[in-house]
């Protein structure tokens, strides 16, 4: 029987440093039937990718438990399915209005309107599950390593945690050995050694176990060696305190790496703990996290919304900054999207939930996090491949230290071997190999809290390069549906005009009746009602509405009926050379008004493009809009413009940019864009919430901000600047304490500092990037 891939995901617990990952990395990696292994310090999760044997999972979590972490198997995923492009024409029902006869030909229409142009796909959307996990083992259980040491303050305060009640007794034993001392100088050898061995005995446990999994040259084994070394040469007191400081080291390290996870699961606590939900005419409170799909919810003003769902009924102001990063309040309505963890306003809504609560957006992006961060950009892969002869390097430079000179140059053994001991805790590359990972997750998170998710740090490193950036139009740089633009009244006041095409457009869903009845609403129109409405095939709407009979179609349809005055049918065309689709309302038999519509540029498009633009970076539209509406919109926003294409035309043109040497990203709904989106360096699929298709694209901007594309590339270039500073404090502290050790001036306890202090300088320096702003684009 043939064995399958299969994937699992965990949850380790007590990770805090890059040699925490690189360990388990390598322990895991070597165990039979592993094909790979993905883990993540700052996410504290890991991916293992093994054939289908269900004797591995014990294995596994054997093996990690042993270098003395916890280890919690995570519910998996479902596979995810194939994709599938439901390639539709226009067929909106609604086909009274023959608005593809006014000089638009049917592909205008579509476009137009923004539904005609996209191939809509079913994306399956891979959620993670949260909640408890049976395991009928026993040992992928969450258990302490062997040596009852947890390797990190997870929960609560660090003091209560395994590692912080280790540093402190290691600390007591310290201060007693110093006063024992003082009282018994005779005895000061060997009172300092027991009280080394306090904190080192789980340390040198560790160090035993993670050489033989295959991890000989780790900070423990490092540590063990200096510490044993140092005694034996007389230098007890100085190993006490050198096991001391490097157990308070890796207790700010578990600190600094906790305020970096928690920064994006704290999203997940914006989600209230209750709902109240209606059953049988009734509401109660129940647990959010119980909603079903389909379930009606009620969400008082004030309260923040339990579930991602559709609005019933009811109207209000929607706080989305939590989740989407938008500042201002959304007015949001019937059969309007809202997401969990939002804030409502002013009314009360009733909600119908759309999606159980691992599967909501906070939820999504979580996961989607998390799996970015085990994603490793090009920079770490390249300090990974580096620390493993840097290492191995600093062990022989600290062994020649010891042994040349007492051998060759007649120096002092003791002295000589000191400062070999002391290189060899310079030696550990902590601080380096976790210089790009932290500024990365710290990046990931602060995007996702605005609304940008990237893939993973290879995306997040790309983006920051983008030399040029090309946009679909329909839903990208439009609002992807059509709004009433112009109201022309033809002997008739607009109010009226407006007032009598809502009354025969009650009722309907074709998006150009939705835009009349939106303006409608906005404008605060009584809309009376119609009597005898009938749709005409294929040319319009007529009805009788307050005794009088009124028809609303296309300019040809109206030319049949009445007369059109040569002033009118100028000012149609001159409607429909901006790109916009014309309909004309008859009253007693005469043109009473015009309205046209456009599905109109987003509020930011403009200044999203000028930001672009004022960076240097070139902007181009790509549509398969018919050239006059591309032309239109494209003069409007100031963009250079490609019309009529189709998908592998989109595709080619950006092969054309990147042969001219450009970084190009694509930026499109991610579905019909795919192939365009694959061939740029970055694709980026522009979205709202559960619509963000990341599986076809390597970033999505959840509010759909035209602004979010520069957001993105600021995001990316400040974090190659940190890493930048990351690497030069880890480099620079080793150099300088290297030289210095060499020459004599500091000996074992400060050699320390330079690796401990240097993880906690870069890790702080990294968790800087959590705090950036937003930058300001003027709509």
């Amino acid at each position: 029987m043939t064995s399958t891939t299969q994937q699992s995901r965990y949850r380790v617990d007590g990770m805090d440093c890059a040699s925490c990952a690189a360990k388990i990395d390598t322990a895991v990696r070597r165990l039979q039937g592993v094909e790979d292994v993905s883990v993540s310090v700052t996410a504290g999760t890991m991916t293992v990718k093994h054939q289908g044997d269900d004797t591995l999972a014990p294995a596994i979590a054997k093996r990690v438990t042993g270098l003395g972490y916890k280890i919690i198997p995570l519910p998996q995923s479902s596979a995810p399915a194939a994709k599938e492009d439901e390639s539709h024409v226009c067929g909106c029902g609604h086909d009274h209005h023959d608005h593809q006869a006014q000089g638009h030909d049917h592909k205008d229409h579509n476009h137009d309107h923004g539904h005609g142009d996209r191939d809509r796909g079913t994306g399956s959307h891979e959620h993670a599950h949260p909640g408890h996990s049976n395991d009928a083992n026993g040992h992928a259980a969450a258990v302490a390593g062997v040596h009852g040491h947890d390797h990190g303050p997870n929960i609560g305060p660090w003091w209560k945690s395994a590692k912080g009640r280790l540093t402190i007794a290691s600390g007591i034993a310290l201060v007693v050995a110093w006063a024992i001392g003082k009282l018994v100088p005779g005895l000061e050898g060997w009172i300092f050694t027991a009280a080394m061995l306090v904190g080192l005995l789980p340390i040198a446990r560790r160090a035993f176990m993670a050489a033989m999994v295959g991890t000989p040259f780790s900070i423990e084994m490092l540590m063990t060696i200096a510490a044993i070394g140092a005694v034996i040469i007389g230098a007890s007191e100085e190993a006490a305190t050198v096991v001391f400081l490097f157990l308070i080291g890796e207790l700010l390290e578990g600190v600094a790496a906790g305020k970096a996870r928690a920064s994006i699961q704290s999203l997940t606590e914006l989600v209230p703990k209750t709902a109240l939900v209606e059953q049988n005419g009734k509401t109660r409170e129940v647990q959010a996290e119980s909603l079903s799909v389909g379930a009606v919810i009620l969400v008082r003003p004030g309260d923040r919304i339990p579930a991602d769902g559709t609005i019933l009924s009811g109207e209000s102001a929607i706080d989305e900054a939590p989740v989407t990063g938008e500042s201002t309040p959304v007015r949001k309505g019937a059969d309007a999207t809202v997401f969990a963890g939002t804030v409502n306003g002013d009314a009360a809504l009733r909600i119908r939930v759309t999606a159980a609560a691992a599967d909501n957006t906070i939820a999504r992006v979580v996961k989607l996090v998390e799996e970015a961060q085990e994603s490793k950009a090009p920079t770490e892969r390249f300090i990974d491949r580096f620390s493993r002869y840097y290492t191995p390097g600093v062990v022989v430079v600290g062994a020649l230290v010891a042994v040349v000179p007492p051998l060759l140059l007649g120096g002092n053994w003791g002295e000589w071997v000191y400062k070999g001991l002391a290189i060899l805790l310079i030696g550990c590359p902590c601080a380096l190999v976790i210089s790009t990972p932290a500024a990365i997750a710290a990046s990931l998170s602060s995007g996702a809290r605005r609304g940008l998710l990237l893939k993973g740090g290879a995306v997040l490193e790309n983006i920051g390069k983008v030399t040029a950036v090309a946009f679909d139009k329909t839903g990208t740089l439009t609002e992807g549906k059509p709004k009433v633009t112009d109201i022309v009244g033809l002997g008739t006041g607009d109010a009226e005009v407006l007032r009598l095409a809502a009354a025969l457009e009650t009722g309907s869903n074709h998006p150009l009746a939705r835009a009349i009845l939106d303006r409608a609403a906005a404008d605060g129109t009584e809309v009376p009602s119609v009597i005898d409405a009938k749709a005409i095939g294929g040319k319009g709407v007529s009805g009788t509405v307050d005794g009088i009979e009124v028809f609303l179609g296309s300019p040809q349809a109206a030319a049949d009926r009445v007369s059109l005055a040569p002033e009118q049918s100028a000012r149609i065309a001159e409607l429909n050379d901006e790109g916009k689709t014309v309909s004309v309302l008859v009253v007693r038999g005469v043109a009473a008004g015009l309205l046209a519509m456009r599905d109109e540029p987003r509020a930011d498009a403009a200044a999203g493009l000028k930001a672009l633009a004022d960076a240097g970076i070139k902007t181009i539209m790509l549509t398969g809009d018919n050239r006059r509406t591309a032309q239109a919109i494209g003069k409007t926003l100031g963009i250079e413009v490609k019309a009529e294409l189709l998908p592998e035309d989109k595709q080619r043109i950006v092969g054309e940019l990147k042969r001219q040497g450009l970084r190009v990203a694509k930026v499109g709904d991610g579905i019909n864009d795919a192939p365009a989106l694959a061939a740029a360096d970055v694709g980026i699929a522009m979205g709202g919430g559960t619509d963000v298709a990341l599986e076809t694209a390597d970033a999505a901007v959840l509010h759909g901000r035209v602004g979010d594309v520069i957001e993105m590339i600021d995001l990316s270039k400040r974090t190659m600047s940190n890493i930048g500073q990351n690497i030069t404090i880890a480099l620079g502290l080793k150099g300088v304490f290297l030289v210095t050790t060499i020459v004599g001036v500091t000996g074992l306890w400060p050699a320390i500092l330079a690796d401990t202090g240097a993880t906690v300088l870069v890790t702080m320096n990294a968790l800087r990037l959590l705090g950036g702003k937003r930058r300001q684009i003027e709509a």
